[in-house]
This record gives structure tokens, sequence and C-alpha cells, in this order.
């Protein structure tokens, strides 16, 4: 390594960590917080009874799982505009993430749901609580350590998913290794080096997944019978 590469890596990674946490990870929260909420929301319509709502969520599901992410951000932000709606890079980059991550997130939310025993609503109505009590109260609980591991992943996948975004110049992490790639001459080791931050980053949020999965886990038979010799 000659030593004006080193210098080239030892100046641009603090850089590359400034745009890290100045874009890559604002736009990952955004994105994934919104992409959950409307996640949720297809999840319930998809487990209700109501036939015309069930079968559009359905269509949205299937479009936004079916056509690939990139184009959709290039409908948002290069297609918009001839029908006179222009939006910045950055909330096309949300709007085109959310709409797509939501779809996949949605199926694995109804697939937790639907994975709790019917005998748990049952139960619920046997003490009268009502329907939307017992999703709140009994079904959601459940599902929701079910639906965890892979939401989590989705997480850490969109963590990469990110530097689509640069695609259409939203200036996050792999945009300014791009920038100073292009200035230097040097895309080999900068984008090592970038990758190299990623995967920093994505394992730092796999650790905490590990240890949040294990404050989700339930209780194995061994705890239960650890539990039941407790005194009282």
């Amino acid at each position: 390594m000659t030593e004006r590469l080193a210098e080239i890596l030892i100046s641009s990674f603090p850089r590359l960590v400034l745009y890290c946490f100045k874009a890559t990870i604002p736009l990952t929260v955004c994105i994934y917080a919104l992409s959950l909420v409307l996640a949720f929301a297809l999840a319930l319509i998809q487990v209700q009874n109501v036939r015309i709502l069930k079968q559009l969520a359905r269509v949205y599901v299937w479009v936004f799982r079916g056509t690939p992410l990139i184009v959709q951000m290039y409908i948002i932000f290069f297609g918009l505009p001839s029908l006179g709606v222009t939006l910045d890079a950055f909330p096309s980059a949300v709007i085109a993430f959310s709409l797509n991550y939501a779809a996949y997130m949605s199926e694995t939310i109804r697939a937790a749901i639907q994975s709790v025993p019917e005998g748990q609503w049952e139960a619920g109505y046997m003490i009268g609580l009502s329907s939307g009590q017992i999703m709140m109260r009994v079904i959601l609980p459940q599902a929701a350590r079910v639906a965890f591991p892979t939401l989590f992943s989705s997480l850490i996948g969109l963590t990469k998913d990110s530097s689509l975004a640069a695609s259409i110049t939203v200036v996050e992490m792999f945009k300014t290794a791009q920038q100073i790639a292009a200035r230097t001459f040097e895309p080999f080791a900068l984008y090592c080096e970038v990758a190299l931050v990623y995967l920093l980053l994505n394992t730092v949020l796999t650790l905490l997944q590990g240890v949040l999965e294990k404050r989700l886990a339930w209780n194995t038979p061994k705890q239960i019978a650890q539990l039941g010799k407790e005194p009282a």
C-alpha cells in the first residue's frame, strides 16, 4: 500500500463514518419506521374478513414484491415530475423503500398473527374481551415474538440496501465513497473501506438482535422447571 493510498483511506474514513450517522442511519430509521407502520396496517387488513380491503392489500403486496426496488425509486424520483409531482431525492428514497419493504414485512406480520392458535381467540371471548382487546392484549404480544427475528433481519438488510439511494443522488455513505473515488481514482480501496463500515454497522445490529431475541424468547422447559423450584 502506497503512502498516498494510505493517506486517502485514513482521511476518507472519518468522512464515511460522518455520512453514516448523518445520512445512512437517519435514512434507514425513517424507512424502517414507516415500513413497520404500513406493514402492520396491511397485515391487519389481510387477517380481517373485509373482502375488498383484503384484495386491495394483496394487490399492493403483489405489485411491490413483484417489481424491482430501483425501478420503483426511479418512477417516484424521475417519473413523477412528468406528472407535475416533484420530490427531493431523500423523501423519494424514503417513500420508495417504505412502500417496498412494507410489502415484505406485512407478510411476516400476517404469518405471525395467523400462527397464534385459534384457541387464544376463544379464550379471550370466554373472559369477555372484545375482538380489538384480544388482538392487542393476546394475539399481538405472541405474534411479536414470532415475527421479531425476521423483522429485525429486514432492518439489517435495509441498512445495506439503503446504498441504492445513491442511484437517485441521495448523498449517503456509499454516494460519498463514490465522490471520493471519482476524485482520487482509487475505487477499489475506497469501496472496500465503505464495505467495512457497513460490515461494522451491521455487526452491531446483529449483536443487538441476539440480545433482544434472548429477552423476547419463550421460556424453555428447563427455565419453567427452575421457576417452579423458586420459593413463593
